[in-house]
C-alpha cells in the first residue's frame, strides 16, 4: 500500500511539474517600451508567460511629456488608468477647481471660462454655438466604433475639419481659439478628417471637462511607466528590431545579429517605427499603405523656465490654456526648486514650420511672443527644455490623427493579430487614441489576444473597411461643397485667411477628398532565420518617458459618449492636458 501511495504521489507531483513547465514554456516578445508595450508585457508575465521586452531607445516610457505631474480623469472617464494607479499605489492629489475647465489667453489677457461670458460675450456665444453644432454632428453617430456606418457619415470622412469650420461663420477670435484647441488635441484642422473629429466628439459626448481633470498624478506619466518597469523581469534597451520572421511554430525577432525566439510577438511601436521593421512574410498592401499613409498629429513641447512668475497673479495658468497669439496650448508647471515653468505645446502646422529652427531659435521665437504681453519675461528667463516628437524618426509625430479619407481605408485595421503578431499602441485603439487610457487598453487587449492565439483561437483578417457598402450606397449623395485659427508663428495660416463661409453638405465619394496642407510636413519614415534563444537579463530602469495621446499633447477636454459602444463599454477619457499621453 505504501508503494502504491508513493507511486500515486509521484505521478501527482510529476503532473504538477509538467503543468508548471508548460506554463513557463509560453514565451512572448514585446517590441516597444512605451506604455502600451509595458502593459502588454506586464499582463502576459502575470499570466505565467516568459516575456522579453525590446526597446530601441536607451529609456522606457515612449512619448512622455516634460511635466512633473499630470492631470488625469476620474474612474468614470479613465477606468483603466485609475486601476493601474491604484494597483501600483501611485500618488495623486485632487485637482483645484480652477483647472477643471479650460482657460484662455486672448491678446495676452487671461480669461477663465466664466470670465469669457461676461467680458467677451461675442466670443463666448460663438464658442457655445460651435459646441452645439459639433454636438449635433457627434449625435449623428450611433456607434463610435463604426462611425462610417451610413453613406452620410462616410461622406464626412472626405471633408477636412477646416472646411467645415469655414461654414460656421465664426468671429475671428473664436475661430482662433477653436483651431488652437483642435490643433493641440489632434492636428491642424485642415489635415484632420471631419468624421474622425465627430467620432472622437461622440466618444466624449456628455463627459464634463471637470471629470477629465479630477486629480493630478504626481510625477507625471513617467512614474506610471516606471511602475511597470519595476515589475518586469527581462528588458533590453538600445535594442532596435530589424526584422520579425513568422514561422509555423514560432517567431524570430532580429536585433542586429542576435535572434530572439518566442511563440508570439506583441508589436507596440508607432506606425513610422514599424516601417523600419522587415516583416517576413510581408504585411499585406492595406497594412503597408496604412503604415505610410496614416496621418499623425505633429507636436513639439517647450518648457520655458523663469525665476518668478511673469504673468499676472490672477492668471491661474494651469490645466489647459488656449491662446490666440501663436503660443500654442500652455500651462504652468511649478518648478521643483522655486521659480515657475511654463510648458507650451506647439502643434499642427506651427510645429511643422518650426522644424527649420534649432532648439535655441525655437525657444526664442516663443519667448518673443510671451515677452510681448509679459515684459518681465526676458529678465526672469533662466533656460528651456525642448522635446521634438515631430522629427523623431521612431515617432513621426505625436499620435494618430486620421486625415480625410483615412477612416474609410484603415479603420480598426490594427485591432486583429496577423498570424503570431498582435498589435498595441494608442493608434490601435478605436475609442481613445492618443491618450494614456488608449495605450493601456491596447496593451491589455494585445496580451489577451496572445493568450487566445495560444489557446487555438483564430482571428479573421481585418476587413478593408466597415463602410464599403455605405460608400457604394452613397454614390448618388450630394457632393460636398468646398468650403485654422491662430496664425502660424510666422504669419497667418490658410485657415485664418478664410474667415466665414457656410455649412458643409454631405459629399460621398469613394475617393478621399484632398486634405489642404498649409505648410509642408516632412515625416521621417523609413534576416529571416532563427538565431540565438532569448537572453534574459535584469530589467533596466531607463528613465521612463510617459505614454501616450496626450503627450503634453492631447489634452483632456473632450466630450463623451452618450451611448457606449456595444463591445467596449469603457468610460470615455481624453488625454491629460499636461502630458503626451501617447505610447506604443
Amino acid at each position: 500500500m505504501s508503494v502504491g501511495w508513493l507511486r500515486a504521489c509521484a505521478l501527482v507531483m510529476l503532473g504538477l511539474f509538467s503543468v508548471s513547465a508548460l506554463a513557463k514554456d509560453k514565451t512572448a516578445i514585446v517590441i516597444g517600451g512605451g506604455v502600451a508595450g509595458l502593459t502588454a508585457a506586464y499582463e502576459l508575465q502575470n499570466k505565467g508567460w516568459q516575456v522579453t521586452l525590446l526597446e530601441a531607445k536607451p529609456s522606457l516610457g515612449g512619448r512622455s511629456g516634460m511635466s512633473t505631474s499630470e492631470w488625469i480623469g476620474n474612474d468614470k472617464t479613465q477606468p483603466v488608468l485609475n486601476k493601474y494607479v491604484s494597483t501600483f499605489k501611485l500618488s495623486t492629489t485632487p485637482a483645484p477647481e480652477f483647472v477643471r475647465t479650460p482657460g484662455y489667453l486672448i491678446d495676452g489677457e487671461y480669461f477663465s471660462a466664466a470670465d469669457l461670458s461676461t467680458k467677451q460675450p461675442a466670443t463666448a456665444d460663438a464658442l457655445k454655438r460651435y459646441e452645439k453644432t459639433l454636438d449635433d454632428l457627434a449625435r449623428s453617430i450611433d456607434d463610435p466604433q463604426n462611425p462610417a456606418a451610413t453613406s452620410s457619415l462616410h461622406a464626412l470622412d472626405q471633408i477636412n475639419v477646416s472646411s467645415w469650420l469655414d461654414k460656421q461663420n465664426l468671429p475671428a477670435t473664436a475661430r482662433q481659439l477653436i483651431n488652437q484647441q483642435i490643433r493641440t488635441r489632434y492636428d491642424e484642422p485642415s489635415r484632420l478628417s471631419l468624421l474622425y473629429y465627430a467620432q472622437q466628439s461622440r466618444v466624449y459626448r456628455g463627459v464634463a471637462d471637470r471629470d477629465l481633470r479630477a486629480s493630478r498624478l504626481v510625477g507625471g506619466s513617467p512614474v506610471l511607466a516606471q511602475a511597470f518597469v519595476k515589475q518586469l523581469k527581462t528588458i533590453k534597451t538600445n535594442s532596435p528590431v530589424s526584422s520579425i520572421t513568422q514561422e509555423k511554430d514560432g517567431v524570430t525577432v532580429k536585433v542586429g545579429s542576435v535572434g530572439y525566439q518566442a511563440d508570439y510577438v506583441v508589436l507596440a511601436v508607432p506606425l513610422r517605427a514599424l516601417n523600419k521593421i522587415q516583416m517576413i512574410p510581408a504585411l499585406d498592401d492595406q497594412h503597408q499603405a496604412a503604415i505610410k499613409g496614416t496621418n499623425y498629429g505633429w507636436r513639439d513641447q517647450i518648457m520655458l523656465k523663469f525665476k518668478t512668475p511673469v504673468w499676472e497673479s490672477k492668471a491661474r495658468m494651469s490645466g489647459e490654456i488656449y491662446s490666440n497669439t501663436g503660443l500654442g496650448m500652455l500651462w504652468v508647471e511649478p518648478a521643483l526648486k522655486g521659480g515657475a515653468n511654463v510648458v507650451i505645446n506647439l502643434s499642427g502646422d506651427n510645429a511643422r514650420v518650426m522644424q527649420a529652427f534649432g532648439d535655441k531659435q525655437m525657444a526664442d521665437q516663443v519667448l518673443i511672443r510671451l515677452h510681448a504681453f509679459y515684459p518681465q519675461a526676458r529678465g526672469s528667463f533662466t533656460g528651456y527644455e525642448i522635446r521634438r516628437y515631430s522629427t523623431d524618426p521612431s515617432m513621426g509625430g505625436a499620435y494618430l490623427a486620421f486625415g480625410p479619407g483615412q477612416i474609410s481605408k484603415y479603420w480598426r485595421l490594427w485591432e486583429r493579430p496577423v498570424q503570431r503578431v498582435a498589435f498595441a499602441g494608442e493608434h490601435t485603439d478605436t475609442l481613445y487614441p492618443g491618450t494614456l487610457e488608449g495605450a493601456l487598453r491596447t496593451g491589455q487587449r494585445a496580451a489577451g489576444q496572445v493568450e487566445d492565439l495560444a489557446a487555438g483561437k483564430s482571428f479573421e483578417p481585418a476587413k478593408a473597411v466597415p463602410v464599403a457598402a455605405a460608400a457604394a450606397a452613397g454614390a448618388g449623395a450630394v457632393a460636398a461643397k468646398k468650403g485654422n485659427f491662430f496664425s502660424n508663428l510666422f504669419g497667418s495660416s490658410d485657415d485664418e485667411k478664410k474667415p466665414e463661409p457656410v455649412k458643409a453638405p454631405e459629399p460621398v465619394a469613394p475617393a478621399p477628398a484632398p486634405a489642404p496642407t498649409p505648410a509642408p510636413a516632412p515625416a521621417p519614415v523609413e534576416a529571416p532565420k532563427p538565431a540565438a534563444p532569448v537572453k534574459a537579463e535584469p530589467a533596466k530602469k531607463a528613465p521612463a518617458k510617459a505614454p501616450a495621446k496626450k503627450p503634453a499633447a492631447k489634452t483632456e477636454a473632450k466630450k463623451a459618449p452618450a451611448k457606449a459602444p456595444a463591445k467596449k463599454a469603457e468610460p470615455a477619457k481624453k488625454p491629460a492636458a499636461t502630458t503626451e499621453t501617447k505610447a506604443q
